[in-house]
C-alpha cells in the first residue's frame, strides 16, 4: 500500500559526534524539516566513549528542532496537512551498550572507533580461525567488531560485566526508549559477530566462544523496516508525537545510507558506493554472501538474502583535516602529493588492520610544499579506501560508477581525489543526509508504506551529478601502495 501524501515519518541518524533528524513527506520524498543536536566522545589512548544518556537527549533535540520547523510552516500538531505515522533510528554499528534490568546504561559505551580491544579480537580469531568466523559471519574479528569489545569488557571490567542484564547496539538502546522493546535487525547484528549471515539467526556456538548469554540480547526482527512497537507514552511526551505511532526496527548507519540511496533486493545490486566521513566505507548491495577477509560481510537492512559487504577505514575527513590543521592550511588548499606519501592513520586502522599503526610521512624532498603534504594526505585516505572496493562483489565492473556521499563529497578535493586515483566515473547523489533519509524509508515502511529500498528509490535521493571518469594516476597508486607494504610488514599487519 502506498503512503498517503498526508503522512509524515521521522528518520534519525545517530552517528559519532551528533544525531540528525529528518521529517520526510512519505509519499513524495520531500523533506520537509531537519534538525541536528551535537553529542561528545571522550578517551584517550585508543579508548572512544560516549554516554548513551547523550544520545537520547540529542535524539529529543534533534526531533524537537524538526518538528518545530515543520509546525511553524502549518504541518504536524498545528491543524496542518502531515501527520507523523511513523519514527526509526539509524546508528553507529558496533559499540557496546551494557544495561541494567530497568535499560540504564551501566557505564558509558564502547565504541566502533576504540581500539582497545585488538588483543581480544585476536585471541578470538585464533580461537575459530579466519575461515571458520568467514564460514559463520563473512567477517573476521577486529578491534571494531561489538563481540571483541565485550570479550574486553569481560577480561577488564568484570564486575561491570557480571551485573549486565543487557547488551545492545547503540540503535538497539534508542529503539527501546523509543517503544520499550528489545528489538534489533539483521543488518546491525551483522556486524556483531554473534549473528550469523548463513544462518541469519544468532549463533549459539559463537555465543558461547564468546561468553555472552542469548538471554542478554534484543530480539531479531526480520527487517530493519519491521514494525517493533507503537511509540510509547513517555517517549511521546518528551518528543511531542502521538502514542503509539510505528517505531521500526531501525538499523546501522551504513545500512541506513544503503536504504536511502535505493540499494537493496527491490533497488540497485551491485552498485559500489565510498562513503568519507569521520570513517570512509566502501559498500555495495548485493545477493552474493560475502566471505572475504577484506571485507565485513553485513547483511542489508532488507533481511534475509541480500548482503552488504563493506570495507571500512578509521582515518578519513577527521584525519586530513588534522593535518590541515598541523599545516595551518584549509582543507581546500592542497594539491597532489608528488613524492610524498602520507598514511594518515592517526587512530590506527582497521582497514588494512593495523590497530598500532600511527601516520606515517615519507618521501619528503626539499621542493615539498605544505600543499602537497596535505594532497598527500588525501591521497593516502583515499587510497586506504579504494583498496577495499576490489574485494566486493561487481564493485570493479566496468562502467559501473562510484556513489561518493559523506560529508566529503561536498569537498572539492576529495572529489577529484577520488576520480584522480580510481580512474571511474562518479555520481553525487543529491541526497545529503542518506543515514536520516534512510531510516525515514524504514519509518514509513514499517508504517506500512511497502518496501523501503523500494520507496527510497522512488524518492531519487541516490541519483544526481555524473562526473565522467579521469585517467587513473597509477603512479601515485603504486608509489602508496609500496609505503604501505612496507608499513604493515613492519608492524606484523596487512
Amino acid at each position: 500500500m502506498a503512503p498517503s501524501s498526508s503522512a509524515a515519518v521521522i528518520g534519525v541518524d545517530s552517528s559519532t559526534q551528533s544525531t540528525k533528524a529528518v521529517v520526510v513527506e512519505a509519499g513524495t520524498g520531500r523533506v520537509l524539516a531537519a534538525g541536528r543536536a551535537p553529542h561528545t566522545v571522550s578517551g584517550a589512548a585508543g579508548a572512544r566513549e560516549s554516554d548513551p544518556g547523550q544520545w537520547w537527549r540529542a535524539l529529543v533535540d534533534a526531533v524537537g528542532a524538526a518538528l518545530a520547523e515543520v509546525r511553524a510552516a502549518g504541518g504536524p500538531g498545528s491543524g496542518g496537512t502531515h501527520r507523523i505515522t511513523g519514527i526509526a533510528v539509524a546508528g553507529q554499528q558496533h559499540g557496546l551498550v551494557v544495561q541494567d534490568a530497568a535499560g540504564r546504561p551501566l557505564r558509558p559505551a564502547l565504541l566502533w572507533n576504540d581500539t582497545r580491544a585488538a588483543p581480544q579480537a585476536a585471541a578470538l580469531t585464533g580461537e575459530l580461525g579466519v575461515e571458520g568466523w568467514l564460514a559463520r559471519t563473512g567477517s573476521v574479528p577486529v578491534a571494531s567488531m561489538t563481540a571483541a569489545k565485550w570479550r574486553w569488557l569481560v577480561e577488564h571490567e568484570p564486575r561491570t560485566a557480571a551485573a549486565v542484564a543487557g547488551v545492545r547496539l547503540p540503535h538497539d538502546h534508542l529503539t527501546e526508549r523509543l517503544c520499550g522493546v528489545p528489538a534489533t535487525d539483521p543488518g546491525d547484528a551483522s556486524g556483531t559477530l554473534w549473528y550469523s549471515t548463513a544462518t541469519h539467526a544468532y549463533d549459539p556456538e559463537l555465543l558461547e566462544l564468546i561468553g555472552l548469554e542469548r538471554a542478554l540480547l534484543p530480539e531479531l526482527a526480520p527487517s530493519g523496516g519491521s514494525r517493533v512497537g507503537g511509540l510509547s507514552a513517555a517517549a511521546a511526551e518528551e518528543l511531542g508525537l502521538p502514542e503509539g505511532i510505528a517505531v521500526a526496527a531501525g538499523t546501522g548507519d551504513n545500512m541506513a545510507a544503503a536504504v536511502g540511496l535505493g540499494l537493496g533486493g527491490a533497488g540497485l545490486l551491485d552498485h559500489p558506493v565510498v562513503s568519507l566521513g569521520t570513517s570512509g566505507t566502501v559498500f555495495a548491495a548485493t545477493r552474493e554472501r560475502p566471505a572475504v577477509a577484506a571485507l565485513a560481510g553485513f547483511a542489508a537492512a532488507d533481511g534475509a538474502g541480500v548482503y552488504l559487504p563493506l570495507g571500512c577505514t578509521l582515518n578519513c575527513t577527521l584525519a586530513v583535516d588534522r593535518v590541515a590543521g598541523l599545516l595551518g592550511l584549509e582543507r581546500e588548499d592542497a594539491e597532489p602529493g608528488g613524492e610524498a606519501v602520507l598514511l594518515p592513520y592517526l587512530d590506527g586502522e582497521r582497514t588494512p588492520d593495523l590497530p598500532g599503526a600511527s601516520g606515517l610521512l615519507t618521501g619528503l624532498r626539499h621542493a615539498t610544499s605544505g600543499r602537497q603534504l596535505l594532497g598527500a594526505a588525501y591521497e593516502g585516505a583515499v587510497f586506504t579506501v579504494l583498496r577495499a572496493l576490489e574485494a566486493l562483489p561487481g564493485g570493479v565492473a566496468g562502467g559501473v560508477p562510484l556513489r561518493l556521499t559523506g560529508g566529503g563529497a561536498r569537498g572539492r578535493m576529495w572529489v577529484e581525489t577520488v576520480r584522480r586515483l580510481s580512474g571511474r566515473p562518479v555520481v553525487l547523489p543529491r541526497g545529503t543526509e542518506l543515514v536520516a533519509l534512510g531510516a525515514a524509508a524504514l519509518a514509513a515502511g514499517a508504517a506500512g508504506g511497502g518496501d523501503p529500498v523500494a520507496l527510497a528509490a522512488d524518492w531519487g535521493f541516490g541519483e544526481g551529478r555524473a562526473l565522467d571518469p579521469v585517467p587513473r594516476d597509477e603512479e601515485a597508486w603504486q608509489r602508496i601502495e609500496a609505503v604501505l607494504a612496507g608499513y604493515a610488514g613492519l608492524l606484523g599487519g596487512g
